[in-house]
């Protein structure tokens, strides 16, 4: 399918004439605009007749699936990967700060109640995410006359999934009623007993421990687990292991970022694309499912955002944009960690290497992959777009040839069965 744009910049019908669009390429009569998706722009007057064409997208926390379709054909379909690592990021930010403003301004009275947040304000997890969910709806307008959008939003009851037989006040006396605080809640709950040697070390001292790092995990009970000091301190020294019974517990961040996420998407969709003449609609995950099912489609996501545009039998030639969203910029100077002598390493890299960009696209042995990594020697580390390295992550720079330059969304077009 090769996408086209008249000689304003607005979408036309796509076509699959490819003998045309090379002649009208070679002739001059056309240029290119982008190379995956493949759209070219016409370089004089056309027509500017379209079909109604429904987008469809299954909005989600760690993938969305997009789909443009007619009534009889499908002519656009995306999977897209969100990025997960901004609570790292930012943790580790917060790290390095504090540690600054504790070695450079220690006099400093402490201020931290004197900012205020604007209406509307979201976490800047929850808030990238829902821009990136903004993005694939303005990239797939940009390339296709679309004419009406459907967004598929979800609830979570969250104290449901943890307790199947909640009701009525259970859902205001949650499990820590009447304890003062969380470790006196998980010292109860573990009936102040080591979990790891089981009180045998007949040490007196009783610790809370965090499963997973608190920067990424949190002080969730489900995360906390009780520890003697013996085991305590023999973990961090690395003498002791804990069972594998012991195991950080259900995780319940995409089903309370869905129940964030959900009006703030859709309001802004409907804020942005409903003056310009869009249909904004909004659908329910029971819906998508019912249909899904009905018509005996298999799970996708992009199936799924099919069903929500309204046309599950559109017939698809099984082409779909598989997407990643990856980090465009990186204003640390040097690594977190601090090597043998008190080096700093510096993290940043040269703008090109070799004549080559991070995340470029590239060719090698007739396929093709995105740098993740370059070395000055010359040798890189290419890989697929599900992360699988090629040659244990070194190939010369002599042996590829580069396709595309570097985006924030790393695209990769693959045929599919569905």
């Amino acid at each position: 399918m090769v996408y086209v744009l008249d000689k304003n910049g607005h979408p036309l019908m796509p076509t699959n004439r490819h003998g045309k669009v090379r002649r009208i390429l070679k002739s001059g009569n056309a240029k290119v605009i982008r190379r995956c998706p493949f759209t070219i722009q016409l370089l004089y007057d056309s027509t500017d007749y379209t079909q109604l064409i429904s987008l469809g997208i299954d909005a989600g926390s760690r993938h969305i699936g997009v789909s443009a379709t007619t009534e009889t054909k499908v002519l656009y379909e995306a999977d897209v990967t969100l990025r997960n690592d901004i609570v790292d990021l930012l943790s580790t930010r917060r790290e390095a700060r504090r540690a600054r403003r504790n070695r450079k301004t220690r006099y400093r009275k402490p201020r931290f109640n004197n900012r205020t947040r604007k209406d509307g304000w979201l976490a800047p997890s929850v808030q990238q995410k829902v821009d990136t969910h903004l993005t694939v709806v303005h990239k797939t307008t940009e390339i296709l006359p679309v004419s009406s959008i459907t967004v598929e939003t979800a609830s979570f009851d969250i104290q449901k999934i943890k307790n199947p037989d909640i009701s009525g006040t259970g859902y205001q006396q949650g499990e820590q009623l009447n304890f003062w605080n969380v470790r006196e809640y998980v010292l109860f709950r573990d009936g102040h007993k080591c979990q790891c040697c089981k009180g045998k070390s007949k040490d007196p001292v009783l610790n809370v421990h965090h499963i997973e790092s608190r920067k990424t995990g949190g002080n969730a009970p489900n995360n906390l687990i009780t520890l003697c000091e013996t085991c305590h301190k023999g973990y961090h020294k690395g003498t002791v292991t804990l069972p594998k019974a012991i195991h950080r517990g259900m995780k319940f961040k995409d089903a309370a970022f869905m129940g964030i996420m959900r009006w703030a998407f859709y309001d802004r969709v409907k804020e942005i694309y409903e003056p310009l003449g869009f249909r904004v609609n909004m659908t329910y995950g029971y819906i998508t499912k019912n249909t899904r099912i009905t018509h005996g489609l298999p799970k996708e996501h992009f199936i799924d955002a099919r069903c929500i545009s309204g046309h599950p039998d559109a017939v698809s030639d099984g082409t779909v944009f598989y997407q990643k969203k990856v980090r465009c910029h990186n204003r640390q100077i040097h690594k977190q960690k601090i090597l043998k002598g008190g080096i700093h390493k510096r993290n940043q890299a040269p703008y090109r290497v070799k004549g080559f960009r991070l995340f470029e696209k590239v060719k090698y042995r007739g396929k093709q992959y995105f740098i993740f990594g370059r070395r000055n020697s010359g040798f890189f580390d290419i890989r697929t777009l599900n992360g699988n390295k090629v040659n244990k992550g070194s190939v010369s720079c002599r042996k590829i040839r580069s396709l595309d330059a570097p985006h924030s969304f790393l695209t990769e077009q693959r045929k599919v069965m569905a």
